[in-house]
């Protein structure tokens, strides 16, 4: 049996992505008859919810950003926008997860250079995370993308 790389398995895995959303966009092409409906209402979140987490794996590609990892870069992200300090044990509190495995977390966040970490100034034994530039701008994009698909299933359904 052959041997596949990471990079090989988030390779297929984006394509998969990619091949369900192409599905997926075919069977959203048909209107929404019934606003108000909340059978019809509840299929068209739970799609939309299906195809941000569609777009989020092809975003990020090989991050894996899901639960706790997500529920972090979320986290990471609002307190750059609100001008916020985040330490380690904030993000892992935040996330529902024990401080050993929020670390690890941030490590593979970091890793992938999504996120910086640095030596707390004011209590050294804190470590304070900030998005890069980078993790920043891939955040953004991710939104905007969302925005639009968001706005395209509005128009369909109008």
């Amino acid at each position: 049996m052959e041997q596949y790389s990471r990079e090989d398995i988030a390779e297929i895995k984006s394509r998969i992505g990619q091949i369900q959303e192409m599905l997926s966009v075919r069977s959203e092409e048909r209107p929404v008859s019934a606003e108000g409906d909340p059978q019809t209402m509840l299929v068209e979140q739970v799609s939309f919810s299906l195809q941000t987490r569609r777009i989020r794996q092809d975003h990020f590609g090989r991050a894996q950003l899901s639960g706790a990892n997500w529920d972090m870069m979320l986290d990471l992200m609002l307190a750059r926008e609100q001008d916020r300090q985040l330490s380690a044990s904030d993000l892992a509190t935040g996330a529902g997860v024990p401080l050993s495995s929020g670390l690890r977390m941030i490590a593979a966040l970091e890793q992938e250079g999504l996120v910086h970490r640095a030596i707390d100034e004011k209590d050294r034994r804190r470590s304070l995370i900030r998005l890069s530039d980078a993790g920043a701008d891939r955040m953004k994009r991710y939104f905007e993308t969302i925005r639009r698909a968001w706005n395209d299933r509005q128009r369909r359904t109008i």
